[in-house]
């Protein structure tokens, strides 16, 4: 029987540990060709190696610094070049913060929001171009429930995530009929190392795992569904457990999500 993904390249940011990691599994077990990108080197030859044992046609590992900003746009070039195509372009990678709007650097925003936004900006709009060319394609983008919400302690990390809906919707309603598909991960709490790595008012690591994300979904599970809503192009997935009810508070009842927020232990 054919795989899901067969002759389909997919590239995955942030796929070093987390969703990315598992999303990348479960595409390698539906025989899609993969290119992974994340900070850490050693560990993405490892995740390629995986990939490939789990059934991967091809697995390439590609990494990068998504804050270095001037040269992420090479960085989508070599990624396209590596196969001359990509179907489904992740844009996964992300970095979060503690510290509240007062006391938060700009420093620390302005990271925030390069990795979380003007980075996936950046390559989105070098892959999109070529993807129309091809007769389509599908972008991904892993925001959060943050960003459809104001959440306690994360005034950056809040704002990027409502960007890259305002962004990958728009994207949405102006390619459309140019084949090109938009689905939007929107987690909760998932355990990944997100918490350990976020950072804190000063640009410090906040360096542990929050006890709300330690009691979240499996990083697994969140992937296994989430490449089962790519395959099915939906528009947008919600990934998380009960905490994913704010989304539709906040749909319904506006005021009773600003009133909920206000009493969130964001820890």
């Amino acid at each position: 029987m054919k795989k899901k993904f067969s002759g389909k390249v997919v590239w995955i940011t942030g796929s070093s540990s987390g969703i990315g990691l598992e999303t990348a599994y479960a595409f390698a077990r539906q025989g899609a060709t993969l290119i992974l990108t994340a900070l850490e080197e050693d560990l993405l030859q490892q995740a390629c190696n995986k990939c490939l044992e789990l059934g991967a046609a091809k697995a390439y590992a590609l990494p990068f610094d998504l804050s270095k900003l001037d040269s992420v746009a090479e960085l989508a070039d070599k990624a396209w070049n590596l196969e001359n195509r990509i179907d489904i372009f992740y844009n996964n990678a992300g970095i979060s913060q503690r510290g509240t709007t007062v006391e938060t650097e700009m420093r620390v925003i302005n990271k925030v929001m390069d990795i979380n936004y003007f980075a996936p900006v950046i390559m989105t709009k070098q892959i999109l171009p070529r993807m129309i060319e091809n007769g389509g394609g599908q972008l991904v983008v892993t925001t959060s429930i943050n960003g459809r919400f104001g959440f306690p302690l994360r005034c950056a990390y809040s704002s990027s995530k409502h960007a890259l809906y305002g962004f990958f919707e728009t994207i949405q309603a102006e390619y459309y009929k140019s084949g090109i598909r938009v689905t939007i991960v929107c987690p909760g709490r998932v355990q990944t190392k997100i918490s350990f790595y976020a950072l804190e008012k000063d640009g410090k690591q906040h360096a542990k795992m929050d006890a709300g994300q330690a009691a979240g979904c499996t990083a697994e599970q969140a992937g296994k569904k989430i490449v089962r809503a790519v395959y099915k192009k939906k528009r947008e997935v919600l990934v998380g457990r009960t905490e994913l009810l704010m989304v539709y508070i906040k749909r319904f009842f506006p005021g009773l999500c600003a009133k909920i927020a206000r009493s969130i232990n964001p820890t």
